[in-house]
């Protein structure tokens, strides 16, 4: 079995964290033989190594972990192991009787306090769950109390489990020493601890008692937005996974903020929340249906969809609202043409080849609801004439994920994203790698891919002098770090839990926007100016953005996607993978994108010839096909996306309110 698939298996990420993991057994392993022996020093020393090894294993390889405590093998199981084993070291090593009968006593209290402990924790937290989260609201008069000490709410397993190494090391000490003040001076330490971390967030578990109801909770919500009157709500779910899909809400904020109507954001997961991005829009956050009916909602006359969810029907339930879905990028995948988007008032998309892209469900979706908008975000790329190009070429290679089902070459990774790498580092070419960030959630053989890509471009920067950059990047770090945290401080991510969110929800300060504004541009230019013009980079987080990526590239290498149509705009050459080898003229023809994209076979015997485009200036025969492209995929210039954008959501809003009417005289009075 070769070291790779062993790491797979257990869920760790290479040959260090496999040693760890095999450490950590063969220490664990060591324990009831050297408490047989007995010896004690022997013992000692692999109860050591199981504690330092296991902290490490949870930072390093969390999977493992998880994957342990799925095998009843969690961080109590082991914690109680190695108890047992040091009372059958004492109990070997002629212990007196008292101090066994009293290690006993105070282990088994300890066990007892921290399941005491855990559940008076879980009633903390149910406590401060309320049925909703709202930011860029004022909820100051609202009376939730502040969240409990980090020290005794965060990880309080983690803490509690480590409070027995007073119990240890004292007895062990003893053992060693033949005296028993220093085990009697553990227990004290270990039991008083315990009790004392028992007491105090009984203490917390009292405060929560004054925790807002749901009535009092809907009323403050309900007359803050009774206030603000929101005219258009961007609605978004997408369940369990909504963490990894946020870039569908994102991607629509800085448009929003520029609607001519007041727009409010509405998220139906709470995992979803914490990764919205800066906005001084209102946003709430309501995952239960009924919760989301009692919010008041009553000036809202448009509602925008990035996606389709099941839980959409929530929403599309308002009769006085018109219902549009917006989607997240125009693409050639059939999800962008989808028969569901019928339930929809009306469906906007970017250019001419959006409403072309309906007509293969013409039966179901009427031309006449279909309205061409442009794409507003696209204004941050930069145009291929603006674009400076390095010492070598740029290629992005921005692959999309394996999909829903088991359509063959949904993704360019599984059959060639491996040989294409290798080729184009055989070409001497910079690379900077963005997979989808569902890559690999639902294909082995996708995350198997992207683990080899990763290994490949590390392996090159290294041969290309890693130590040079290391130490640039290095010396960055720091301040990557700060205005990350600045930025979050700015986009209202608290630290806290839900009702900490509450708490602290105020009203935004307009001025920080341009801060904004000028971190994420100090930031973006300080990452890759200390990234280098060789190194190749893989690009997974949320920072750098997909659009600077593009606008470092000097060429894109992607399959069937927004990805594609999106990058369009900056005019720049790019590549479609045609991972089923069809002829030129049927896969064209089968995808709109296509038009102006060179198409790079299975083998890759096409890569050569397509880099000569970006490597000879004049010799880009596409660069007609793209500007022709570019206006179908996402139409003119001018008007500007913009401000089409913002006229169709006043049209449909001035419709909306005139079909509702005046009100009846009865209701009047």
């Amino acid at each position: 079995m070769t070291i790779r698939r062993l790491s797979g298996i257990l869920r760790v990420r290479g040959t260090t964290d496999l040693l760890l993991v095999l450490l950590l057994g063969t220490s664990f392993a060591a324990l009831p033989v050297f408490a047989l022996l007995p010896s004690l020093w022997g013992f000692a020393a692999a109860a050591t190594v199981t504690y330092a090894v296991d902290e490490v294993l949870h930072v390093r390889a969390p999977h493992f972990v998880r994957r342990l405590a799925a095998l009843h093998l969690d961080r109590t199981m082991r914690f109680a192991v190695r108890t047992v084993m040091l009372l059958a070291l004492a109990s070997r090593l002629d212990a007196p009787d008292p101090v066994l009968v009293t290690a006993f006593a105070v282990v088994s209290a300890h066990f007892a306090l921290m399941m005491f402990y855990t559940a008076v924790h879980h009633a903390v937290r149910r406590r401060r769950i309320l049925p909703l989260v709202v930011r860029n609201l004022d909820m100051s008069e609202l009376p939730v109390p502040p969240q409990p000490p980090a020290l005794l709410y965060r990880r309080h397993l983690r803490k509690l489990l480590h409070l027995d190494l007073p119990t240890h090391a004292g007895l062990l000490v003893a053992l060693a020493a033949g005296s028993t003040p220093a085990a009697y001076a553990g227990f004290a330490s270990t039991a008083g601890l315990t009790v004392a971390g028992a007491l105090a967030l009984l203490v917390q578990y009292r405060r929560t008692r004054r925790m807002p109801g749901r009535e009092e909770v809907f009323a403050a919500v309900n007359g803050r937005l009774g206030a603000y009157r929101p005219e258009v709500a961007l609605y978004f779910s997408f369940a369990a996974v909504s963490r990894d899909f946020m870039y569908q809400v994102n991607m629509w904020i800085e448009t929003l903020e520029q609607l001519d109507l007041r727009p409010v954001i509405i998220l139906r997961e709470r995992a979803s929340f914490r990764h919205l991005s800066r906005t001084r829009i209102p946003v709430v956050c309501v995952p239960k249906a009924d919760d989301l009916a009692e919010l008041d909602l009553s000036a809202v006359r448009v509602v925008l969809y990035p996606g389709n969810a099941g839980k959409n029907v929530h929403m599309l339930r308002v009769a006085e609202a018109k219902h549009v879905f917006i989607g997240h990028g125009d693409s050639d995948k059939l999800a962008s043409s989808n028969r569901v988007s019928k339930v929809y008032d009306e469906i906007w998309v970017a250019g001419r080849a959006g409403r072309d892209r309906y007509q293969r469900v013409r039966h179901a979706i009427d031309d006449g609801a279909i309205v061409e908008v442009g794409r507003p975000q696209l204004s941050a790329i930069r145009l291929h004439a603006d674009h400076t190009p390095g010492p070598l070429p740029t290629v992005l290679y921005a692959p999309t994920w394996e999909g829903w089902s088991d359509d063959d070459c949904h993704t360019s990774l599984i059959p060639m994203g491996v040989p294409l790498v290798e080729k184009l580092l055989a070409e001497n070419v910079r690379i900077i790698y963005k997979p989808h960030p569902l890559t690999g959630k639902r294909s082995a053989e996708a995350a198997a891919a992207d683990r080899a890509v990763r290994e490949l471009l590390r392996a090159d920067n290294e041969r290309r002098g890693a130590a040079e950059a290391e130490a640039a990047i290095a010396a960055a770090r720091p301040r990557l770090k700060e205005i990350r945290t600045r930025l979050d401080e700015l986009a209202g991510r608290h630290t806290g839990d839900d009702a900490t969110q509450v708490r602290e929800a105020r009203i935004p300060d307009h001025a920080a926007a341009a801060e904004w504004q000028e971190l994420r541009a100090a930031w973006h230019r300080l990452f890759w100016e200390s990234r280098g013009p060789l190194r190749h980079q893989v690009v997974v987080a949320q920072l750098p953005s997909l659009y600077e990526c593009f606008n470092q590239a000097d060429m894109l290498i992607s399959d069937v996607s927004s990805v594609v149509a999106d990058f369009v705009a900056s005019l720049k050459p790019y590549v479609l993978t045609n991972a089923h080898d069809l002829a030129d003229a049927e896969f064209r023809a089968a995808y709109t994108t296509a038009g102006g994209a060179y198409l790079l076979d299975r083998a890759c015997t096409r890569l050569p010839e397509i880099l000569a485009a970006v490597r000879t200036p004049g010799s880009d025969p596409m660069a007609s096909s793209r500007r022709t492209l570019k206006e179908y995929v996402l139409g003119p210039d001018h008007p500007t996306s913009m401000d089409r954008f913002r006229a169709a959501v006043n049209e449909l809003a001035a419709r909306a309110e005139a079909e509702l009417g005046p009100p009846a005289a009865g209701l009047a009075a």
